[in-house]
């Protein structure tokens, strides 16, 4: 590789890399997503997104398998603990998971950590647990380091990713489908929030009983927080 690299003009192999980057982000930064929407009309550019996030919606609904779904609930229903990861936009989407679960009487965390402050959040992780990666593209020695620790504690793993189930298939033990691409004019989390939003509202439906009990929990602890201070001890 690094001959190969020599041989295209680089010094060697990282300023390849380096230049496969910045071509990457100068295709689908924020730039040139600008550039790409400049001439529309706010009513156009209405219209674009719109028709774009549907498009990859349904485009998702037909790629989940309807069994790795059912999996996928399954695990996370009989969860110990859920833990959502993802970096960037991605760990919206794994925080926006932790916060629904809890909501439905589940215990929940999620983290957007990489290098060292990775391990912190790793190393309670018990074989009752389920971790939720939201991987959509790109392949990294954090993603591989989680799917890798999962196993060795006995854990389980739901892979939700556009582009790695090939790469990850094999260590995870359900993958489902969002699509997404980069530089597309809608964010790269929709389908994967979307997904989560399925998820969710499949494992409460299994045991409703948790989840009243844990609604009740909420809306009386939401009352006491709204009280007037001046009635407080």
């Amino acid at each position: 590789m690094v001959r190969t690299a020599r041989t295209l003009g680089f010094a060697g192999l990282p300023a390849l890399r380096q230049s496969l980057t910045d071509r990457v982000v100068g295709a689908t930064g924020p730039a040139a997503q600008v550039r790409r929407v400049a001439a529309d009309s706010s009513a156009g550019l209405l219209e674009r997104v719109f028709a774009e996030a549907a498009e990859r919606l349904a485009r998702t609904a037909a790629a989940v398998d309807g069994a790795a779904f059912d999996a996928a609930v399954a695990l996370i229903a009989g969860a110990g603990e859920v833990v959502g990861y993802g970096i960037g936009p991605s760990e919206l989407v794994a925080r926006a998971l932790a916060l629904r679960l809890t909501r439905i009487g589940r215990r929940a965390r999620a983290t957007g950590a990489v290098g060292f402050r990775l391990a912190d959040d790793l190393v309670g992780l018990g074989p009752d647990a389920v971790v939720v990666l939201y991987l959509p593209a790109r392949r990294t020695v954090d993603a591989e380091v989680v799917l890798d620790h999962v196993r060795a504690v006995g854990a389980r793993s739901v892979l939700v990713t556009d582009a790695l189930g090939g790469a990850f298939g094999d260590r995870a033990d359900v993958v489902l489908d969002a699509v997404h691409g980069l530089g597309d004019v809608t964010g790269e989390g929709l389908t994967a929030a979307v997904l989560t939003d399925a998820l969710c509202l499949a494992v409460a439906a299994r045991d409703e009983r948790s989840v009243v009990a844990a609604d009740e929990i909420l809306t009386r602890l939401r009352a006491d927080l709204s009280r007037d201070t001046t009635h407080r001890r």
